[in-house]
């Protein structure tokens, strides 16, 4: 068995190391490790409690604690004022008046048997309330010349630590207006770069806040004096004192130190007349980006200061006389920081070489001073350290070179420390992994399988394949500097047990580990990307298979643009079974769903995009242009279509005045239109809104538009669809369509109204009305006129209108029409003619005419028929038509009319005439009866209407097997014949039979039925068979009758005797006795009709020879006739199945 190649892993850093050091198991001796500790300044505030000094570390055995205060020893607990926790080395100092006693620099000390871990040094201050000197007064005298004073700066002195802001107000707090000429310097002090007479006060303060200690420090008032000269005051003559500038601020060339990160600022203030004007440069190249120039340009400040920003910077004063010029040198510097992370826990075996490197940079660059056991590393003469700048280095070293090792760098702007723990010691082979874990994976994956090791020196590391056994060699097989065994792409035969063996000059020591393979987790349905309508609801589906020993931990979550739905959005989303259910969707929900499937081995993912479609957001931002007295032009902005694309807009209008807040439609343009010209009417106050539309519906109405009035004019058009009616014979009237309110194009509207009559009157007669009727009395029947309606309003008249023709009322027509004739077309059509009615007899507009017929007799029976009058209107001026649907065979009466639109003149003169016969209907009903081996009787009921005197029936067959036969006709000359036996037919055969009732004319429509014949056994088989049953039913009926008596009898006697006079009641009235309550003890003779009708069913059917006709039929038919030979079948409820024929095909009903 051959094993993966051996690795020494002793406590290599790689596999050890953390943030803070080696991990040890806990049973082995640990140096100690400061784990939290208080590090920089601790400033006292007023509403703090107390103040702590944290302290706490770790290590084997467990350590104690001391400090020291400026260097010297101090233990907290001979101070019963100060708060101890007995648990670690921390302790607080409570906010008391004694409080400053305790100001110094404090450093925590954690040790045990093997060494000593030292803390950052912390300092405690405890501030003083700041002292500003007073200054009662300052004078400044004016210059020689009127117009400005030589600078005077009010001073206010205040250096503290928390200082964060200086304020100069008047003692009122207004605050001190500051310009290019009076300004406050980053020192507090109040500068003039020219003073002026209206400077003089009495009331300037100086106030200091402390934020961090809550103070603000006061001032006292200081009070400027401005005074001309004595020699100015003398002149009549007033001069102007000018000068070139001079720095005021700073006094002196500078450099400036500041700390990386920091906040520069560079303050140049100059005094001068006139007043003078500050620019910055930076010397050789331009400013940084980030540079701001402050206090009318007399501060420059940079923030979060870099390297680049180092350099030499100069300010300009300049006015009309000359300059100034001040150079800043600014140096950019850096505390110290960690070149190289430090390690901060080594473990060496005896007799090796240590090194400790401490390695760090910084602007000074950082002093480098090692400790021991927080001592001094000069305190400990060794032969074997060697100390190199930033390394020391320990040769061969031994178990008493077990400490902590602290390096600190420092520079002025602060100090960086580390404890490095080394352990020099040797231990046999320690395998912290737990033996016999279980590692599943799957397939084509990769595998870790641990095997962690605590071991001095270092141990050696072997893999091997145990059950079954195998080769760990190959590419697919790596051993990693921790110990861990890793396989790639894992294969099926890579399952089974494996061991790790470690061994170092100490001892061996090895665990058992196996692995499993496992199927992998898929999803096989896939979310798809859907777009949805806003408020509905939309469903998610992620289908998936899994290993059947991982279905219980598979663990489905759903994501939103990377986000777990189920933790960060709380309403709308159901997840079920794979399943994501949102409900009444919103814009918010649009985005990218990822479903991921996850067990403890491995996970899967597809994602899909919900688009949210919605209608378009209201059009914004409308405005008017191209202001006309008749048009406008009207422009939106589009706002989102919410994924759906704006098919088109729809402008609508409201006016204030006719129907204010009623907003009407003007016009639709299409969606990639965003203005729109618009035609108005006049006097309208408009205001214009927009729609916008997609194929997911309308947007709500946009914001409405300014107003725009047009001006009044006259109206555009006259009324329309003028109407001119009669209602009446001698009057006219007449109606129009009026002009809408928004047509009226002004105030005051009115109509003119003109007629005359045709072709007789040359003048109008007129009439001004505002109403939009008139009618005109008094006039001829029915005489043309002509008609305008003309608007009008007060800006003018309308165009010119045109003129319509109408006709006055309308009366009856006098005449009835002439020379009516028929013609008599067949038994059912007729043609009618007639001569027009004269115009001057019509009396109104023709409507047309109007035919009525009315039957009076039926020929066949010469029957009187009461009258019933049909009508046919004809429209129009027509003087013929056709009368359809009459009956066959019958005498007819006839009359003409004429109508108007007033009503119906006289009728005609009646006319008679008479219908010829017709062919008859169809039978109603056709019947194959009596199947036997050569002949079937058929049987059939007369048609409803013979239309005409029947002459007898037209009988065809042919058989109707797999194909058609010959077509076979019986004349049946009868016409009482109401069935027909057919002979010779061929036995087993089946047979359609057709049957059409004729008249003289001809033959009517034909019915259809089916029907075969049987074969020879056939038939002696089913009288054989009805013989049989007919004697089996007779001996079971008899048999229950006997049962029924002698029940009956055995019943009577049980209830008792009846009474003699009951008995003779009901022996008197046999009907009585049939027809009362039935019990089941009574019977009477109609228990046995049954038997009659069984026996009808089976008595044997009596065969013809002959071919003859017959108007009975017998009692083996099964089929009943009465006197006349109808079908009385058909009307009892018969039920058999009818087959008919329409147009040669058949029909089943």
């Amino acid at each position: 068995m051959r094993g993966l190649r051996s690795l020494n892993v002793g406590l290599l850093l790689a596999f050890f190391s953390t943030a803070f050091g080696l991990y040890f198991p806990p049973h082995v001796e640990q140096l100690p490790t400061i784990t939290a500790q208080t590090s920089g300044s601790l400033i006292v505030l007023p509403y703090d409690e107390n103040f702590l000094f944290k302290c706490e570390a770790k290590g084997n055995p467990r350590p104690t604690y001391r400090w020291t205060k400026d260097g010297m020893d101090f233990d907290p607990h001979k101070d019963s004022r100060l708060i101890i926790e007995e648990s670690s080395g921390t302790f607080l100092i409570p906010n008391t008046k004694e409080k400053t006693k305790y100001q110094g620099k404090y450093r925590c000390y954690a040790s045990n048997k093997l060494g000593t871990a030292i803390s950052e040094e912390s300092e405690f201050i405890v501030p003083t309330l700041p002292m500003i000197p007073v200054i009662c007064c300052a004078v400044c005298q004016m210059g020689l010349f009127l117009g400005g004073l030589d600078a005077c700066p009010l001073r206010c002195p205040v250096a503290h630590v928390n200082l964060t802001l200086l304020s100069v107000l008047f003692s009122d707090l207004r605050h001190i207006e500051q310009n290019e000429r009076v300004s406050m310097g980053l020192n507090g002090n109040l500068y003039f770069s020219n003073t002026l007479v209206s400077d003089s006060r009495d009331d300037y303060c100086c106030f200091a806040s402390f934020f961090r200690i809550r103070t603000i420090v006061q001032k006292p008032r200081l009070v400027l004096r401005v005074k001309p000269s004595m020699w100015q005051e003398s002149q009549d003559i007033i001069h102007t004192l000018t000068r070139k500038p001079s720095i005021l601020v700073p006094s002196s060339h500078s450099t400036t130190y500041i700390k990386k990160g920091e906040e520069l600022e560079l303050e140049c203030i100059a005094e001068g007349l006139p007043t003078p004007a500050v620019e910055w440069i930076k010397m050789l190249e331009n400013l940084p980006t980030h540079t701001q120039i402050k206090n009318y340009g007399k501060l420059l400040t940079i923030s979060n200061v870099t390297d680049q920003d180092e350099g030499k910077y100069m300010c300009k004063a300049k006015n009309d006389l000359g300059e100034a010029e001040h150079h800043f040198q600014v140096v950019v510097e850096e505390p110290p920081s960690w070149q190289e992370e430090p390690v901060k826990s080594q473990l060496a075996e005896i007799g090796s070489d240590i090194h400790i490197k401490c390695s760090a940079r910084g602007k000074p660059q950082p002093t480098i001073t090692w400790k021991r056991n927080g001592q001094p590393l000069d305190d400990f003469p060794s032969t074997n350290y060697k100390v190199l700048d930033d390394r020391i280095i320990i040769l061969r070293a031994e178990q008493r070179d077990t400490a902590v090792y602290q390096c600190e760098a420092s520079n002025r702007h602060g100090t960086l420390l580390v404890n490095a723990n080394v352990l020099v010691m040797n231990h046999p082979p320690l395998i912290l992994t737990r033996s016999y874990l279980e590692y599943a994976t799957m397939l084509g994956k990769s595998v870790i399988m641990d095997c962690r090791v605590f071991s001095s020196p270092p141990a050696t590391i072997n893999w091997r394949r145990e059950d079954p056994e195998g080769s760990l060699d190959g590419e697919r097989y790596s051993l990693l500097k921790n110990g861990s065994l890793q396989i790639h792409k894992v294969e099926m035969g890579d399952m089974g047990q494996y061991k790790c063996l470690a061994n170092n000059s100490e001892g061996t020591m090895s665990l058992t580990t196996e692995l499993f393979i496992k199927d992998s987790t898929r999803i096989v349905e896939p979310p798809q990307d859907m777009k949805v309508k806003r408020g509905s609801m939309v469903e998610l589906e992620c289908q998936v298979e899994c290993d059947p020993t991982l279905r219980r931990e598979l663990e489905i979550l759903w994501m939103k643009d990377g986000m777990n739905i189920l933790s960060n959005f709380s309403e709308g989303y159901f997840t079920d079974d794979g399943i994501l259910q949102i409900v009444n969707v919103s814009h918010s929900d649009q985005g990218n769903y990822t479903c991921v499937v996850r067990t403890s081995l491995d996970q899967d993912t597809a994602s899909a995009y919900i688009t949210v479609l919605d209608v378009p957001d209201p059009p914004v931002q409308l405005t008017l242009s191209e202001l006309k007295d008749r048009s406008v032009r009207l422009q939106w902005v589009a706002a989102s279509d919410h994924n759906s694309p704006i098919t088109e807009f729809i402008i609508q209008y409201e006016e204030n005045h006719w129907e204010p807040e009623k907003w009407k439609e003007i016009i639709r343009v299409a969606g990639s239109q965003f203005s729109a010209p618009l035609t108005l009417y006049g006097h309208i106050n408009y205001q214009f809104r927009v729609i916008a539309v997609n194929a997911i519906g309308r947007s709500h109405p946009s914001m409405p538009s300014k107003r725009y009035k047009t001006p009044p004019c006259a109206p555009d058009r006259n009324p329309e669809n003028i109407k001119i009616e009669g209602h009446l014979p001698h009057q006219m009237d007449i109606s129009w369509e009026p002009l809408l309110p928004v047509e009226h194009n002004g105030p005051g509207l009115e109509y003119k109204l003109s007629y005359r009559l045709l072709g007789v009157e040359d003048s109008w007669k007129e009439q001004m009305m505002k109403r939009h009727s008139f009618v005109v009395r008094d006039t001829q029947t029915f005489v043309p006129y002509e008609v305008k309606i003309q608007a009008f309003n007060s800006h003018g008249w309308a165009p010119e209108p045109r003129v319509v023709t109408g006709y006055s009322g309308e009366d009856l027509p006098l005449a009835a029409p002439e020379d009516v004739s028929v013609e008599v077309l067949n038994s059912t059509l007729l043609r009618v003619s007639w001569s027009p009615v004269p115009q001057t007899a019509l009396r109104g507009h023709l409507g047309g005419y109007t035919v009525h017929w009315w039957q009076t007799q039926s020929l066949l029976n010469s029957k009187r028929i009461p009258s019933e009058k049909q009508s046919l209107t004809i429209p129009g001026n027509r003087s013929h038509t056709m009368v359809p649907g009459l009956k066959p065979f019958s005498e007819y009466s006839l009359t003409v009319n004429i109508f108007n639109r007033r009503g119906n003149g006289p009728s005609s003169s009646s006319i008679s005439f008479t219908t010829p016969q017709g062919v008859p209907e169809q039978p109603p009903i056709l019947r194959a009866t009596n199947l036997q081996k050569d002949s079937i009787t058929l049987v059939w009921a007369p048609p409803h209407e013979t239309n005409g005197f029947l002459t007898g029936y037209l009988l065809q067959y042919q058989t109707v097997n797999e194909t058609l036969g010959e077509l076979k006709s019986v004349n049946i000359s009868a016409p009482d014949t109401t069935q027909w036996v057919l002979r010779d037919l061929q036995d087993d055969n089946w047979y359609k039979f057709y049957l059409s009732a004729c008249t003289q004319v001809g033959c009517g429509s034909a019915i259809s039925e089916e029907g075969g014949t049987v074969s020879e056994a056939l038939s002696s088989k089913q009288l054989v068979a009805s013989q049989e049953w007919f004697v089996a039913i007779m001996c079971a009926v008899a048999l229950l009758t006997l049962l029924v008596l002698i029940g009956c009898f055995v019943l009577k006697n049980k209830v008792g005797k009846y009474a003699v006079k009951e008995k003779e009641e009901t022996l008197a009235d046999p009907e009585a006795q049939v027809m009362g309550e039935e019990s089941p003890c009574e019977y009477s003779d109609n228990d046995e009709k049954p038997l009659k009708r069984h026996h009808r069913m089976f008595t044997d059917i009596k065969e013809d020879d002959s071919s003859e006709d017959s108007s009975t039929m017998s009692e083996d038919d099964g089929s009943e006739f009465d006197e006349d030979g109808s079908f009385i079948g058909e009307y009892s409820g018969f039920k058999r199945r009818v087959s008919t024929e329409v147009n040669r095909h058949p029909v089943t009903s």
